[in-house]
């Protein structure tokens, strides 16, 4: 099965959440037989059936932050994956805060459905999980309104894939993402117009000029990027830094395979498999054609001979026919 990253919202404050300017329900990665559900904010259900994404195929729910716009609907999507509680499974790996809240702030997460999953896991930034063979990393943000929020970095068979979250911007980034294939950053704000625990182009553009990764996007919008319209500023960035750099849409897909370092590798494999049969092809095409001078030449010697044969073989065909008749003769004689 073909991998898939599907943007399910693209939303990132409450003027564009709050009237469905875009909505936030969050980014479907697709991963062979995996389906990992990422920040399932305001709109994760509807999205998921106007993008014919079945939400009981979920293998995983990754939550970076206890944020609305992250995981507002983390409770109605185990709920739909595990009819309420019916069908226990499925996992959910989350930073700390939307599992256990802190001492100012509740939890997301229900103790109910708590009771629904397989199995919880609560990552802080620098540690590791698995799921079959895809390794997860945590990694650090700088975010001050939820101080245990973290990105996530896929290490799948064929690419990676970096998703920043809700952060700031810090050198810190730049190592934590390197050798990312295809980044996801949360740019909130446009040009240089401070964003709270987000970024702004201008950060997103120094982000990725440094990351270098095949492909990055654009997501989670304020009102002001929405104005600025997100789609230029992607532009302005992919002028800048020679990257190719895409302005996420609500129900967009993207193949992560076509930017995968691997791919590559393998279409220039394919490529040089292409040349040798060309350079063989060509070899093999001088080849024949120098058989067949050969045998033209040949056969036209052949010919040359021939005619030579015929011709001598009239000039001697009298003398022939009187040695004949003077050696019966002779032997006549005798």
């Amino acid at each position: 099965m073909a991998s898939k990253i599907i943007f399910l919202g693209t939303g990132g404050d409450s003027f564009v959440v709050g009237k469905q300017i875009r909505s936030a329900g969050g980014i479907i990665l697709k991963v062979d037989d995996l389906q990992f559900h990422i920040d399932p904010g305001p709109g994760a259900l509807i999205n998921a059936i106007q993008n014919h994404i079945n939400l009981r195929e979920n293998t995983a729910i990754f939550v970076s932050s206890n944020n609305i716009n992250q995981c507002n609907d983390i409770n109605a999507v185990i709920d739909t994956m595990t009819y309420s509680g019916m069908d226990k499974r499925g996992i959910l790996v989350s930073n700390n805060t939307v599992v256990n809240g802190t001492e100012i702030t509740k939890p997301y997460l229900t103790d109910i459905h708590k009771a629904y999953l397989e199995r919880i896991i609560v990552l802080n930034s620098g540690q590791k999980l698995a799921i079959e063979d895809i390794e997860i990393d945590a990694v650090s943000t700088n975010n001050s309104f939820d101080s245990n929020t973290i990105g996530f970095k896929f290490y799948t068979p064929d690419f990676i894939l970096g998703y920043t979250s809700c952060t700031a911007y810090s050198k810190e980034l730049v190592k934590a993402y390197h050798g990312c294939d295809i980044l996801i950053l949360n740019v909130q704000n446009p040009g240089e117009e401070k964003a709270e625990n987000n970024l702004n182009t201008i950060e997103a553009k120094k982000l990725i000029m440094k990351i270098n990764p095949k492909l990055a996007i654009l997501t989670y919008f304020g009102i002001r990027m929405i104005k600025a319209d997100p789609l230029y500023e992607a532009r302005e960035i992919q002028k800048t830094t020679g990257i190719q750099v895409l302005s996420a849409k609500d129900g967009m897909v993207i193949s992560p395979s076509s930017y995968s370092a691997k791919s590559s590798q393998k279409r220039l494999n394919l490529f040089k498999v292409k040349e040798e049969i060309v350079e063989d092809n060509i070899k093999s095409r001088e080849i024949k054609i120098e058989a067949d001078i050969k045998k033209n030449k040949n056969e036209e010697d052949e010919s040359i001979q021939v005619t030579e044969i015929e011709e001598d073989s009239k000039t001697q065909e009298e003398p022939e026919l009187q040695g004949h008749k003077e050696e019966q003769t002779h032997l006549n004689l005798d």
